[in-house]
This record gives structure tokens, C-alpha cells and sequence, in this order.
């Protein structure tokens, strides 16, 4: 199953550091049967990209508790064994939890598939999302036009040999 882990510029180099994504259990994102459901598609390339989205609103969202972070959305593709990634059956029908899966076990940074970063043109934009995500999630339209700003910007893919650079960027 192919998963979508959020993390920041900072995040990446300190799995870079470690060679490791996170702590068990790993919150990525994956084509669940609820994200099948929502997105009302069978084009599997649709379905990934929309978790691909999910992954980059959770990146979003830590980079909204990092201030100090390199202000890029950063989302790591990785393939695990189905039975490792599991929906938590308390979260699966809470909209904001939607393609949420937890990833048990560790999972090493030589199994990436692939990075996506955004470019620093989007900066400017994610930096002002992160602020307004706050007030987004309060319910201000306003604030919310602003999140759909920084979604506006697509993420760029990298091959994993590019890890090393990406990690000079912003860790």
C-alpha cells in the first residue's frame, strides 16, 4: 500500500539523520475506502493524488505548529505492507480524518518511493496558510481562502537519490 507521510523540510532531515520517519504509529495518508468513498472515483492515479492532498494539509498543519520550520509543504511516499496501515476505526467517519491510516512498525527511509516538496515560489503562500489555518479551522472564509492559496501550488517530485539536497534546504 502506498502511504503519504507529512512532514516538514526539518522532519526529512532528521529522518535523513536517523533513517527512520517518525515514531510508531506513523499518521500518513493512503487511499482508504472512506477517501474511495468521498472522492467517488475508481481512477486509482485520482485516489492517490487526493491522499498525496491530504498528506500535504496534515505537512500544513505542522507547519503551522513549527514556526521555525522552512515554510514548504513536504510529504514522503512510501509503500508498506497492507496490514501495516490500518484506519483507526474511531477517526474513520471524522471528515477531518479522511485517508488518515496508521503506519505500524518502523519505517525505514531506504523504502521511500519518493519525496514532494513545494517549490519556493510557494513560500510566501504557505507561510500565510499556516498562519490562517487557525481562524480556517474556526469557520473565517476568509482565512480558508487563504489555506486554498498555498493548496493552489503543486508539489514538486523527487527521487529519493535528492533527499540529501532537499535536506540542506530547510534542515
Amino acid at each position: 500500500m502506498r502511504v503519504y507521510v507529512p512532514l516538514t523540510l526539518s522532519g526529512l532531515a532528521e529522518a535523513y539523520k536517523t533513517g527512520e520517519l517518525g515514531t510508531e504509529p506513523l499518521v500518513a495518508y493512503a487511499v482508504t475506502p472512506g477517501l474511495r468513498e468521498w472522492y467517488l472515483s475508481d481512477d486509482i492515479e485520482e485516489l492517490e493524488y487526493a491522499a498525496l492532498s491530504r498528506a500535504a494539509l496534515a505537512s500544513l498543519r505542522l507547519l503551522a505548529a513549527d514556526p521555525g520550520a522552512a515554510r514548504r509543504r513536504t510529504v514522503v511516499a512510501v509503500d508498506v505492507p497492507d496490514g501495516r496501515a490500518s484506519v483507526d476505526p474511531d477517526r474513520g467517519l471524522d471528515p477531518a480524518a479522511l485517508g488518515e491510516v496508521r503506519v505500524a512498525g518502523a519505517v525505514v527511509l531506504a523504502k521511500v518511493a519518493s519525496v514532494h516538496v513545494d517549490a519556493p515560489e510557494a513560500e510566501a503562500d504557505v507561510a500565510a496558510a499556516a498562519q490562517a489555518l487557525p481562524a480556517a479551522d474556526g469557520g473565517d472564509d476568509d482565512a480558508q481562502f487563504v489555506v486554498d492559496g498555498a493548496e493552489d501550488h503543486e508539489l514538486l517530485w523527487f527521487a529519493t537519490q535528492e533527499i540529501q539536497n532537499l535536506v540542506a534546504l530547510g534542515g
